[in-house]
């Protein structure tokens, strides 16, 4: 006989964390609400109405094939249309003048994943959580387009949780995604390190494209050896940094690093909440957020005291790093001969 009964997927470091912490990121999601949307059967029931049309004026049929016409449309499963992707088809894209090899084998010794390499089971976590952030911004299924969604800020209370360490390699999985290219730029102006953790030479980069308007943006990317992978360093140090951050510069910047580019996503690494402020500015140029906990390390009122900081982000979500798996639980890599069939 068989058994049908579904088998239950087990939960993904979002909601791991959320359930540890007793935070629900669908509170803080529009994304996840549906209740705002226009209900499919009111559309359904203007369009039976061709009566009103044939009584009226000649003028009337001739807009009735046009009003059929859209339904067709809206009825396609294709994802919906982005107001973004039109603004960047509007420029021409940034070119990087640096070329960067990135370094696998400090990518392998630190436990992260390593492009080119056979799938393991963080490259499959992360997997996971890149799918719920492309749902985010995508507008797929019943999810509205959630503004500026593409830009997402890897955060966490205090360092030392991970959020470099989450934010390097939510970049590399995504650099490999057909419709998107990534750029991950490091916000962490004070202690900057993702340019250390990819084995990347240092330069000019963020901080400097926002002292100096005249600077060519080009000079501060950084183009690596995957194709679909452009990495912004944090740049000069300044002691105005959040003011900088804060200004409309800012902004006006990160619209430049979208042009041309349609399917691009900003992947930023923040400094650390609680302990430098740029944070919570940083918040208010991203569309959605990712706090990094670090399991049995994190204490909740820390937790709570810096997603009230971040509040400028509509749309914060929970990452548990450093989680030991049971036996039982999961194990990715088996499935693609890391351990056995």
């Amino acid at each position: 006989m068989n058994d049908q009964r579904k088998v239950k997927r087990p939960p993904s470091l979002l909601e791991r964390a959320a359930d540890m912490f007793g935070l629900d990121p669908a509170a803080n999601a529009p994304t996840i609400d549906v209740s705002n949307l226009p209900p499919e059967p009111e559309k359904k029931a203007k369009k039976a109405q061709p009566a009103e049309p044939v009584t009226e004026a000649p003028q009337a049929e001739i807009a009735e094939p046009v009003v059929e016409a859209a339904p067709a449309v809206e009825a396609a499963p294709a994802p919906k249309p982005s107001p973004r992707k039109d603004i960047a088809k509007a420029a021409p894209a940034v070119v990087p003048t640096r070329q960067g090899t990135i370094d696998r084998e400090r990518l392998a010794a630190r436990g992260m994943i390593v492009p080119g390499t056979p799938v393991t089971g963080i490259s499959e976590e992360y997997r996971i959580v890149k799918r719920e952030l492309i749902r985010n911004f995508g507008g797929t299924g019943n999810r509205p387009i959630l503004p500026r969604g593409h830009r997402v800020l890897i955060a966490s209370a205090n360092p030392g949780e991970g959020k470099t360490f989450s934010a390097v390699n939510l970049a590399l999985s995504l650099a490999v995604e057909a419709d998107h290219d990534v750029l991950l730029i490091d916000a962490d102006i004070a202690k900057p390190s993702v340019l250390e953790a990819l084995g990347l030479d240092d330069g000019p980069g963020l901080m400097d494209a926002l002292a100096d308007p005249h600077l060519p943006l080009g000079d501060c990317l950084i183009q690596t050896d995957i194709p679909g992978l452009k990495v912004m360093p944090a740049g000069t140090g300044h002691m105005h940094d959040t003011e900088l951050l804060a200004s409309a510069r800012t902004e006006a910047l990160l619209g430049q690093l979208e042009a041309g580019a349609p399917g691009r996503i900003l992947i930023l690494d923040s400094p650390p909440v609680l302990a430098a402020s740029p944070a919570a500015v940083l918040a208010g140029h991203v569309g959605q957020t990712i706090m990094v906990v670090r399991a049995d390390e994190t204490l909740e009122s820390a937790l709570r005291d810096a997603i009230g900081l971040m509040g400028a982000c509509p749309h914060i979500q929970l990452l548990l790093n450093g989680v030991k798996y049971s036996p039982g639980g999961r194990r990715f890599g088996t499935y693609y001969g890391q351990g056995g069939a």
